[in-house]
């Protein structure tokens, strides 16, 4: 493995993550991202330029045997020359694409029976006006929507002029019980494991993953459910690596899939304390044609996101930190970014305990105790 150098497209908090785990193992790796303060840069051999402009990842991928991504918003042009070069691209530069389009999304599950909901594809605002009578619905951007941005709910015709005014679809709104996610995952020949389904809260304004809990609350034969199309789509999707699949569960028990990614994902940051083989392990064991590791639950875990404060922008300061390391159980993952801004992603914890309720308390008061501020401005 020490002879097989990766090369990262993207050089954040997950990137981050996938090296930390590498390098127990005495992985080479080397990061391209824009921004020359990125989580990465100091982790591995940093090149420092856009990952979407042809010329530029060509350069970069020529240094390393394998390319990965842990962002989808990449040249797929440009990993497709490498691939043609002689170098080893996971996830394959097509299902890049495929997935880089929220509208490309939605028709491979229809077309090949993978539950998901009712949608009609726009192709903008006046698109979406004409097909009022589908509301209430989710309006979704088909390029480049990220982290809640380019997702809103469209109730009524009152709605419409907020509507995206670019190519996109309708998600029909749907009566949900549980968001959940399950992290699958396929090696070079085939074989493919699951992790159990994680259920996922949101935070009400920013659209973004509040807190985890894993395993989900889920009636037995709904996991199974739930792991089943997990498996069954990185299967048609014929993948290498990790694929995050966020599904909903409806009231009727039913499970619809969402939005999938093709990378680790926030969905599976407490597989790092929470389970035999962390989703990070489990990539480089696919990317490199290892078997592959036990997903098992190891204990009930949480992940608590720390987001940048409403209302600070700048330096981060961590406030509260010292009250949640004496808590038994609690881990904290700092991701290296110095800069701080409203619902940035800038860490997590993970809480793991063998009772449910204790665990939800501990998520409450990590979430309640430590914050993500700016220093103050000492001019």
């Amino acid at each position: 493995m020490k002879n097989q150098r990766i090369g990262i497209l993207g050089g954040g908090q997950l990137g981050r993550m996938l090296i930390q785990k590498g390098l127990d193992w005495n992985i080479p790796f080397a990061v391209l991202d824009p921004d020359p303060q990125a989580p990465c840069a100091s982790l591995a051999q940093f090149t420092c330029g856009k990952l979407t402009d042809h010329d530029t990842v060509v350069r970069f991928g020529e240094q390393s045997d394998i390319i990965t991504i842990e962002i989808e918003n990449v040249s797929t042009r440009a990993l497709r020359t490498l691939e043609q070069m002689g170098k080893k691209v996971y996830p394959q530069p097509g299902i890049i694409e495929l997935i880089q389009d929220k509208r490309t999304q939605k028709k491979f599950y229809s077309d090949r029976g993978i539950p998901t909901s009712d949608f009609i594809l726009t192709t903008g605002l006046e698109d979406v006006k004409r097909n009022a009578d589908f509301l209430p619905a989710v309006n979704k951007l088909g390029r480049e929507g990220y982290d809640g941005r380019g997702v809103q709910v469209l109730r009524s015709k009152d709605d419409l002029p907020k509507a995206f005014d670019a190519p996109g679809l309708l998600e029909k709104l749907v009566d949900i019980d549980k968001e959940i996610s399950v992290i699958v995952a396929r090696n070079v020949e085939g074989k493919v494991s699951a992790f159990p389904a994680v259920e996922m809260v949101f935070h009400p304004v920013a659209n973004l993953v509040e807190f985890l809990f894993s395993p989900a609350q889920l009636l037995p034969e709904t996991a199974r459910r739930a792991e089943s199309i997990g498996c069954e789509l990185i299967t048609e999707l014929r993948m290498t690596g990790i694929l995050a699949v966020e599904m909903f569960v409806t009231r009727e028990g039913g499970i619809l899939v969402n939005e999938v990614a093709p990378r680790p994902h926030n969905s599976g940051h407490q597989t790092i304390e929470g389970n035999v083989t962390s989703q990070y392990e489990q990539h480089l064991r696919s990317i490199l044609n290892l078997p592959l590791g036990n997903t098992s639950t190891t204990l009930p875990s949480a992940m608590v996101n720390l987001l940048g404060e409403e209302g600070h922008n700048g330096q981060a300061r961590y406030l509260g930190l010292e009250g949640i390391l004496d808590i038994p159980g609690v881990y904290v993952h700092l991701y290296g970014k110095q800069l701080t801004k409203p619902f940035r992603k800038m860490g997590h914890v993970t809480v793991v305990d063998r009772d449910m309720e204790s665990l939800r308390k501990k998520a409450t008061f990590v979430k309640n105790t430590l914050k993500v501020v700016a220093w103050p401005n000492r001019s």
